[in-house]
């Protein structure tokens, strides 16, 4: 399989530059590892702040054109490593995995669920409703298709009262962060493929730049056991999230830390 390295460096439902600011940084890094330069989609835009739906108009042509890419590259038999401002994205890249590899378990390390909908979310972020609309709860435009039994969330402790009953009900998976963690993904995944979706925020807060602090997160060697463990399977794709640029604008090294635990999907890629 042929990596394809994608940088989605848009506008996404952003409601700060910061994490557009980051998207060139990890794209290098990543680049550089994998020896594949990145394709690049859209450009840095002042972030809007507004409500899900403006957000999401503003943000679907460039989605429109992620999910061609995706498209493109299943056809092809390539494998997408993406870098992505936002949880928004997957909006557009998790129906078309779904469609090419109905098989694969999508990995969702991520603090929050994103299991809202329109009707239910407090906040009008339309990064909380990422998950949600590939898995059928809400029309987002851009399909849906991903089972419910085919998402396991990894790490997500901040959840609103619709998302934890999804929990609690049974019909989505969670692995919290614990010290047996990566033997309980092992267990949750039981060998099947597996695309991976990482917000970093799913990390302890301040081990890498990023927008929400939810405190009880993972460790990087946390990060890596599971990365470990999720490189048994076959890994039909990749893409990371919400890190966002620090003090120092340029400074490379939450990429490279970042890079380093996931070398392990990297290398299964």
């Amino acid at each position: 399989m042929t990596i394809a390295l994608t940088h989605v460096a848009g506008r996404v439902g952003d409601h700060n530059d910061l994490a557009m600011h980051a998207t060139p940084l990890l794209a290098e890094v990543l680049s550089q590892r994998l020896g594949v330069a990145p394709e690049v989609l859209g450009e840095s835009e002042p972030a809007l702040a507004v409500n899900w739906d403006e957000e999401l108009a503003a943000a679907t042509p460039l989605l429109q054109r992620l999910a061609a890419r995706y498209e493109e590259l299943f056809v092809k038999q390539e494998t997408p490593v993406t870098v992505l401002s936002r949880c928004a994205p997957a909006l557009a890249t998790l129906p078309v995995v779904a469609r090419h590899r109905p098989d694969a378990v999508v990995i969702w390390f991520d603090a929050h669920a994103d299991l809202n909908t329109p009707e239910n979310t407090a906040t009008g972020y339309l990064g909380g409703l990422a998950l949600s609309g590939p898995l059928g709860l809400w029309e987002s435009g851009f399909g849906a298709g991903l089972a419910m039994q085919n998402a396991i969330l990894v790490g997500t402790r901040d959840l609103d009262e619709p998302e934890q009953r999804l929990v609690d009900d049974g019909l989505i998976r969670l692995v919290p962060v614990a010290g047996g963690m990566a033997e309980e993904l092992r267990l949750a995944v039981a060998g099947l493929p597996v695309y991976v979706h990482l917000d970093c925020d799913v990390l302890e807060p301040r081990t890498v730049p990023t927008d929400y602090l939810v405190p009880g997160g993972m460790t990087l060697d946390q990060l890596r056991a599971c990365a470990e463990v999720l490189a048994e399977s076959e890994v039909v794709g990749i893409e990371i999230g919400e890190l966002e640029i620090g003090e120092d604008a340029a400074d490379t090294a939450p990429s490279r830390m970042l890079a380093s635990a996931l070398e392990p999907l990297l290398r299964a890629a």
